[in-house]
């Protein structure tokens, strides 16, 4: 359902243009198909609201010109809930707001005289207004962002006009408790809270006044609602999760287990307690074991009862569990100074110990073509060559310059890579989720996308990268393309499968970004299938292996990558987790660092709202 166009106003304008003319005409039926559109594009816009008026008074009301069937454009939701509303059923018309609101929370649906005029309040049922601000709060994260609270403040006026004539009902201040809440009006939030639990005392509202509490900031004040809840219904286990929670944030760890173990004693495959216990004991030990447990959780448990965040909470930032890891190496430094002083690296010059990653120099070349890369050694083993024997070559050499020794991708493989890509994601399933989209491209495609990286795409992320570090982006298609591969031929097992074969290529080809994104790929079947893990973790080893005895001899831009790659695989042995911590031991600097000019562009690329009951 289209929300809008780049200027609404000017789309309002034109809509509501065709609706007078077809009004003017007799045609009802176009002129609300036009007015729906405006409303969609302008739904505060008073001449929208006059037209619609016209239309209701030239056809007995005009309700049946919007009717509401599984698929109805947001814009004809919102005009019937304004004809609800002045036939004289002002509570349907709010509820169609209100799920006009949860489709698209930053428009303003309910920004109406009707709506925040205090008469509403007085006309409607408390219980009925509370359902209402409950469906607007399910829709929004916790808090909304400052931006995103302007649309959202006639429902805040309603509620204050209902606390104020309805100033006993616990239910509906619990409801405008959590509204407030969620608005940044937390000092609100728990004087109606308390307004609630005074009047009507409920274990939903101790659990309202408790989220109050926990928001401003008085965290034990909000634990004593919590257990007060418990109190006056043991059984409901979510509460013991929000109380766990509550108290890892406050550095209670220990505390905060034992309610998770007092949960899952009741019932251990509840979920709420089995995320959040997950979770807490990673924070705890930081074993990678939990979360490979909880992905399996998820997996085995599709109907849970709603959404959880925990998995992705763990992963976010971390490398190669939420994103990809920045390249490395003295060219991609050259690279990005170029991008930083926007000169093409004009004049500039780069001298490489060895020959640099092949898809760093392609990279090098077409975002720096002034740059002058100059290799100034030979050490052996050649990073040209492949570490293993593999079918087929990504790359040929000349003059030391590689090219790509495969076809490009086609369009469509192109346009599937652009609309998917991303150098983050929530989790490993996730991702390998999200790549289904490129399972209809042939191995050809997908091999291509690795050696021919498309240009970003002209949106928000591109320009972003583009910027900041491009050599992300072609990272980023690295790693999906290779993702795309394990949704290659699935129905052949995996030992044999081509799939593994193409990707056990990839690893031990000519050493590369590839061989991180081909890694990252096995990895991620690990993490969604358990039967491959002994495999993966076994190939993850002796990669590391290889990356550390030839890091012996020299330079090995991608090893500090595959150590994060090996942190970040399930089942892992001892002796190669610690042989990955070493060798990032190995790659930290032993002097206080700058400030890392890529650390906000990763912030911006992988923030994620968080949300709270």
């Amino acid at each position: 359902m289209p929300e809008g166009t780049d200027d609404p106003a000017l789309s309002a304008t034109e809509e509501l243009a065709l609706a007078r003319l077809a009004l003017d005409e007799g045609d009802l039926h176009h002129a609300a198909g036009h007015l729906a559109g405006a409303l969609a594009r302008a739904p505060t816009l008073p001449e929208v609201h006059e037209t619609l008026a016209r239309l209701a008074a030239t056809s007995g009301g005009g309700l049946d010109l919007f009717p509401i069937n599984h698929h109805t454009f947001v814009g004809a939701v919102v005009a019937r809930a304004h004809l609800l509303a002045t036939a004289g059923r002002p509570a349907e018309g709010l509820e169609l707001l209100a799920a006009a609101t949860s489709y698209a929370p930053g428009t303003e649906w309910a920004g109406v005289p009707w709506v925040t005029a205090p008469e509403l309040a007085e006309r409607l049922d408390p219980e009925h207004i509370a359902r209402v601000l409950m469906q607007v709060c399910a829709a929004l994260p916790d808090p909304v962002p400052r931006m995103g609270r302007a649309p959202l403040t006639p429902y805040l006026t309603l509620a204050r006009n209902a606390a104020t004539v309805h100033p006993e009902h616990g239910l509906l201040l619990g409801a405008a408790s959590a509204l407030a809440r969620r608005l940044g009006e937390v000092e609100l939030a728990v004087r109606w809270a308390t307004r609630g639990v005074r009047a009507q005392p409920s274990k939903m509202g101790e659990v309202w006044l408790g989220y109050a509490y926990r928001s401003s900031g008085r965290t034990r004040d909000g634990l004593a609602a919590l257990g007060r809840a418990v109190e006056l219904d043991p059984d409901d286990l979510a509460i013991y999760a929000d109380i766990a929670g509550t108290l890892a944030e406050i550095g209670r760890l220990d505390e905060a287990l034992e309610w998770t173990e007092r949960a899952l004693a009741r019932d251990p495959s509840f979920d709420c307690a089995v995320h959040t216990a997950h979770r807490l004991r990673h924070l705890r030990d930081g074993d990678l074991a939990h979360l490979v447990a909880l992905a399996d959780f998820v997996r085995d448990h599709p109907d849970d009862s709603h959404e959880h965040g925990d998995l992705a909470q763990c992963c976010r930032g971390r490398p190669w569990l939420g994103q990809l890891t920045p390249a490395g190496g003295p060219l991609v430094d050259a690279m990005r100074q170029a991008v930083a002083d926007d000169d093409n690296g004009l004049g500039g010059a780069v001298r490489l110990p060895a020959a640099a990653p092949p898809s760093a120099v392609g990279t090098a070349i077409s975002t720096a073509p002034g740059l002058r890369i100059e290799v100034v050694g030979a050490p052996e083993p050649d990073p040209r060559e492949p570490r293993r024997e593999t079918a087929a070559r990504l790359w040929h050499y000349a003059d030391a310059v590689p090219t790509p020794a495969l076809a490009a991708p086609s369009a469509t493989a192109v346009e599937r890579i652009g609309q998917i890509a991303h150098p983050a994601w929530a989790h490993p399933p996730a991702a390998y989720d999200a790549a289904v989209g490129l399972a209809g491209l042939d191995l050809g495609d997908l091999l291509g996308l690795l050696v021919h990286p498309p240009a970003a795409p002209a949106n928000a992320v591109g320009r972003l990268l583009a910027a900041h570090d491009p050599s992300v982006w072609v990272r980023g298609v690295q790693v999906w393309a290779c993702l795309g591969l394990l949704h290659h031929r699935t129905d052949e097992p995996w030992e044999g499968s081509t799939r593994r074969r193409v990707l056990l290529d990839l690893i031990w080809g000519v050493e590369d970004w590839v061989t991180e994104a081909a890694l990252f790929a096995l990895v991620t079947a690990a993490w969604v299938d358990p039967s491959v893990r002994s495999d993966v973790a076994r190939v993850v080893a002796e990669r590391l292996a290889d990356a550390a005895a030839v890091a012996r001899s020299r330079p090995v831009p991608i090893a500090a990558s595959l150590a994060h790659l090996a942190l970040a695989a399930p089942q892992l042995d001892p002796a190669t987790a610690a042989l990955a911590t070493e060798l990032l031991a190995a790659h930290s600097p032993r002097l206080p660092r700058p400030r890392n000019p890529l650390r906000r562009l990763w912030q911006r690329l992988s923030r994620r709202a968080p949300r709270r009951p």
